[in-house]
């Protein structure tokens, strides 16, 4: 008897090593590859999509944009680059949804500080008030760090349309005038390829983690 078994100890271990691999496959075939949307202007609530890209079903990424930082430095898309980012629209006196976006935002850039994929971009709403020295005030007291995370100002017509147009982030009623007032909670994430590929409630310690684990799926997509 043991001497049978000895016989065909070679052809079982064979067998059981190709019924591990026939099972993987199966299982790999089954499992749907996770794969986020690549979202476009009609997918998205018309209430936050300006009326004149609304019709649009393709082919929509981030406009460019040319904005100061903290640091006075001008910030075009060339920063964000082959990059993967968050995009928010705060102010710093803000003492509603802001202090808790901002909170989250740090939470993000501390996940992400060693990361060269991944970067951060805040856009004020209120550039009148939030120059250069204030946002770079601010910046300091919330440890921001500088390589990772953007908080841009500029011309108020162009920050309202990126929020409308681009990032459909906002309500679309409005036309960056001086009685116009964005207030979002929305955090976008954006493609290398400028593409948004996620909305997440910044003051949602749940919706946070969502877009982190979105964040691994979209960086897979890209190591593929």
């Amino acid at each position: 008897m043991i001497q049978f078994f000895a016989k065909f100890k070679t052809l079982a271990i064979v067998l059981a090593i190709l019924s591990v691999i026939i099972i993987y496959a199966i299982y790999t075939l089954l499992k749907p590859e996770e794969r986020l949307p690549v979202f476009q202007p009609d997918m998205v609530n018309a209430e936050l999509v300006d009326t004149t890209v609304q019709h649009i079903r393709k082919y929509h990424s981030v406009a460019d944009f040319k904005l100061i930082n903290q640091n006075g430095d001008t910030i075009t898309q060339d920063f964000y680059r082959d990059k993967i980012y968050v995009a928010d629209f705060f102010f710093t006196t803000c003492l509603t949804i802001c202090p808790v976006m901002t909170d989250h935002m740090l939470k993000i850039q501390e996940k992400i500080k060693d990361d060269p994929e991944v970067l951060l971009l805040s856009h004020t709403v209120f550039p009148k008030t939030d120059s250069v020295p204030v946002l770079k005030e601010y910046a300091e007291e919330k440890g921001v760090i500088d390589a990772k995370w953007n908080l841009v100002t500029g011309d108020k017509k162009h920050i309202y349309e990126l929020a409308r147009k681009s990032y459909l982030a906002s309500k679309s009623n409005g036309d960056g005038g001086p009685y116009d007032m964005i207030h979002t909670e929305n955090f976008v994430l954006v493609d290398k390829q400028k593409r948004i590929r996620g909305f997440y409630d910044g003051t949602d310690p749940e919706a946070i983690e969502e877009l982190m684990d979105d964040i691994r799926i979209l960086k897979a997509e890209y190591a593929d």
